[in-house]
């Protein structure tokens, strides 16, 4: 254990809690100077939280935080720049309508005669970029540039500064293969000059290649930090996901034998999905009466796989075949017209309509269907409201209840509400469970195994091992925007998290 005195960094104890809820229990993190230091974990894990409070935007409940040999409590990120802390965001933060010279040198624009010497800035913003191995015409706005360059402009920014600690939160995300390579060859330039890089990806194979050090997070806490040669994919893999090697369960479902799959036309088939830096080729197939686990880590592709099948956003290449067409699904729209529902992961951004009633929300996408010259046939509306609120049991006073008023589960219920009453062919469900309790989660998963007995095709994501090798006939794993593996039979946590992590011990069924 390395002592302040040997350490960049060292956040000792941090708690943080946000209106009851803890968000950091005790977490600490140490950085020696010129080490690469990976920060991993799932959505939720607390790693955002913890890189604000390093950097000024959030203030700590309680714990120290020690930088370059001294006790610091930043309460700005301004604050955390002047005393050595560089950060680049997933965001692109800077000014697209000015220069790139000006966003690389904002705050700290060269003068002569109390003007900005435009051309000391140009030339100096220039040879900042080339000891990147980057070359920009630095006059024009950075607008102008795509979304990478703009990102490598962020990070030349931060380098600028003479940072000793640069974080560097998902810098790669809207970078391509070659761009990476850039990237990484500042980060060792960096590391040669005894500056510091706490490193923030999902993608395992980035980590590896650059990283020194890693640090696991999980539910706020610690789960994990040591030498990153140390540890294998799949152990880190285990880790985020709570699932110790030696623990993984091998129970699965068996009910949809592959004889059976096989028999069956497929309702859905996806092949060589591409999207962008985020779908690199997806393949995957759902059947009449299957349900389907998508699983992966964060960044994967899961949402945006499901967000593409339901025409929400374009793809770039890739065929999707519906009950044995080709189609092209350009909009939501058409795909409900096809018949497919989707149920978004964040509910209360993108499924319920907080100030209306739960028979509004229940009844949403059903209203063209059931209106007549423009006027809702409201007699029929009540009739199918009251059906599903007994169908699937969902507890409400009235349906003319607010559904902000409504439980987590219950909420999601009304959700699956407004898709089964389309009486749709295929359902995509993203984390149908996740923010429900116990109770509302067995009585959910239990609804979805009679909707596929039914004959109803489900796409189901979720990041619970558990869920998906009990309630799905298949799963569908995806890494770093591809298929790495399909699983049938009696699936088993540990296969999923072979594939997840790209290695052996994953056996693929066609």
């Amino acid at each position: 254990m390395a002592t302040r005195e040997q350490l960049l960094l060292s956040m000792e104890d941090i708690c943080k809690s946000f209106t009851g809820t803890r968000a950091l229990t005790n977490a600490s993190l140490q950085v020696r100077p010129g080490e690469v230091h990976a920060l991993i974990g799932q959505n939720g894990a607390g790693k955002s939280t913890l890189l604000k409070i390093l950097t000024g935007a959030y203030r700590k409940d309680s714990g120290k935080i020690w930088f370059d040999g001294r006790e610091v409590d930043f309460k700005t990120p301004l604050d955390a720049q002047k005393g050595g802390i560089g950060t680049i965001y997933q965001e692109v933060n800077l000014v697209p309508q000015r220069s790139v010279s000006e966003n690389i040198l904002l705050g700290r624009e060269p003068r002569k005669y109390g003007m900005i010497d435009w051309k000391a800035m140009h030339l100096q913003a220039q040879k900042i970029l080339q000891g990147m191995g980057i070359q920009l015409d630095v006059r024009q706005e950075l607008g102008s540039f795509p979304i990478a360059t703009q990102q490598m402009v962020a990070i030349a920014r931060a380098v600028s500064q003479q940072a000793r600690l640069v974080v560097m939160d998902e810098p790669t995300s809207s970078l391509d293969e070659q761009e990476v390579e850039t990237l990484f060859a500042v980060i060792n330039k960096l590391k040669s000059e005894n500056v510091s890089v706490i490193f923030v990806s999902h993608y395992l194979d980035e980590l590896f290649a650059i990283c020194d050090q890693i640090t696991v997070m999980r539910d706020g806490k610690i789960v994990h930090t040591g030498p990153i040669k140390k540890i294998s994919k799949f152990e880190l893999v285990s880790k985020m996901l709570g699932r110790e090697v030696g623990d993984v369960q091998c129970s699965g479902r068996t009910g949809f034998h592959k004889q059976h799959a096989a028999a069956t036309q497929p309702l859905l088939n996806a092949r060589g999905l591409k999207q962008g830096l985020r779908l690199k080729g997806v393949d995957l197939t759902v059947r009449k009466g299957e349900i389907v686990g998508l699983a992966g880590l964060l960044g994967s592709g899961r949402t945006e796989t499901a967000q593409a099948l339901f025409g929400a956003e374009p793809l770039n290449a890739g065929e999707v075949g519906w009950k044995n067409q080709t189609t092209r699904l350009t909009s939501p729209r058409k795909a409900i017209a096809l018949g497919m529902g989707f149920c978004s992961e964040d509910r209360k951004k993108e499924g319920i309509v907080p100030h209306l009633s739960v028979r509004e929300n229940l009844t949403l996408a059903l209203m063209p269907r059931i209106a007549k010259f423009g006027r809702i046939d409201v007699r029929q509306q009540e009739e199918i409201v009251e059906r599903f609120i007994q169908r699937l049991g969902i507890k409400c006073s009235s349906p003319e209840q607010p559904i902000r008023e409504l439980s987590g589960g219950n909420q999601q219920k009304v959700l699956l509400a407004r898709w089964l009453c389309m009486n749709p062919d295929l359902l995509i469900l993203d984390e149908p469970t996740r923010g429900i309790d116990v109770g509302a989660k067995a009585e959910i998963q239990q609804l979805i195994s009679e909707l596929s007995e039914n004959g109803l095709g489900v796409l189901m994501i979720s990041s619970e091992l558990e869920e998906l090798t009990e309630g799905c006939h298949r799963v569908v794993v995806l890494r770093e925007g591809k298929t790495a593996g399909e699983l049938a039979g009696t699936i088993t946590e540990h296969q999923i998290m072979h594939a997840m992590a790209g290695t052996e011990g994953a056996s693929q069924h066609a």
